[in-house]
């Protein structure tokens, strides 16, 4: 087994490669664990237009690439593989790949959320060209354009509202009869006019050559299909934290974010940055300053705790 190492950084996308930077420019000499999924989901995004510093956008590969060179130019060792189990029950901290052991005083957990998607042929071809799940980051390319929106909940509400701001119509596609969504919510798409709600519908196809043209949508009761022109389809029926590791290792909440004050977990010592605990911005900006909190909590916690027997999480 290595030496224990100060910083041990689970995850590659914004937040882990941003509290990278801060790690190692802190002397720290952080290991991090980027896994085979590297970047997170900035790695299928085409175009990013909301990340301040960059007048004209980037490509969120590119994006990524820099960020990881960042990380490495200033000390991080960085490994391809996925954490396989950790234990936090005693410091130092455990992190294994595969049969190899890891030990660190702190840990910085950011292996991020992915977005679910319906599993559609269309949907996976048209990804990054009109299908997307993040009406924030890709709305304006479609500024006064047809657009879908999928789902009933709060979240596929509240996108269908912000895109009704920036193109010319909303279609929301909807399996129910009825809105799962909160009250106020529902109310306002159904009090819009620039929104239309396709009830007890489910999306079959995104159709388009190159990039979205319609949306094709049948009708759970009749069996009916009807293309509907669009230019964005907007995914919107969830999201879900990747935090099987830590199931038994830190506190969770019920749909399985990590639950987190400021970027402190329930355990000492081992902190929490991205969309792994972020059910509410999501976004590659808000994600990069949690990174940043992370890190430098995780020095301060080091150094108050630097005098400090092992095993322990006082």
């Amino acid at each position: 087994m290595p030496e224990p190492r100060k910083v041990i950084i689970i995850g590659s996308g914004p937040a882990g490669l941003t509290a990278a930077i801060y790690a190692a420019r802190a002397n720290l000499e952080p290991l991090m664990f980027e896994g085979y999924g590297a970047g997170g989901q900035l790695m299928l995004t085409t175009d990013v237009e909301n990340y301040p510093g960059f007048p004209t956008g980037v490509q969120g590969p590119d994006l990524m690439l820099a960020l990881r060179e960042q990380a490495e130019r200033f000390g991080t060792e960085i490994v391809t593989a996925d954490v396989s189990r950790v234990d936090f029950s005693e410091r130092p901290f455990g992190v294994w790949v595969g049969d190899d052991e890891y030990r660190a005083e702190a840990v910085i957990i950011a292996t991020g959320a992915t977005a679910r998607w319906l599993g559609l042929d269309g949907e996976e071809r048209l990804r990054g060209h009109g299908v997307s799940s993040c009406a924030t980051c890709d709305g304006f390319f479609f500024k006064n354009q047809p657009m879908v929106v999928i789902g009933g909940g709060d979240s596929a509400t509240e996108e269908a509202l912000y895109l009704s701001r920036i193109g010319s119509h909303v279609t929301l596609v909807h399996r129910r009869d009825t809105l799962r969504a909160s009250r106020i919510m529902a109310d306002r798409v159904l009090a819009s006019d620039r929104i239309t709600v396709r009830w007890n519908a489910e999306v079959v196809d995104a159709l388009g050559d190159g990039k979205v043209e319609a949306v094709r949508i049948r009708d759970v009761v009749t069996g009916e299909t009807e293309d509907i022109p669009a230019a964005a389809m907007f995914v919107a029926i969830g999201h879900d934290p990747t935090t099987g590791l830590f199931v038994g290792q830190l506190a969770l909440d019920d749909d399985g974010y990590v639950v987190a004050d400021g970027s402190r977990t329930s355990v000492e010592g081992v902190f929490v940055a991205g969309d792994v605990q972020d059910r509410v911005y999501r976004q590659a900006i808000t994600a990069a300053g949690s990174g940043c909190m992370a890190a430098i909590d995780a020095e301060r916690w080091l150094e108050a705790h630097a005098h400090q027997p092992t095993g322990t999480h006082a």
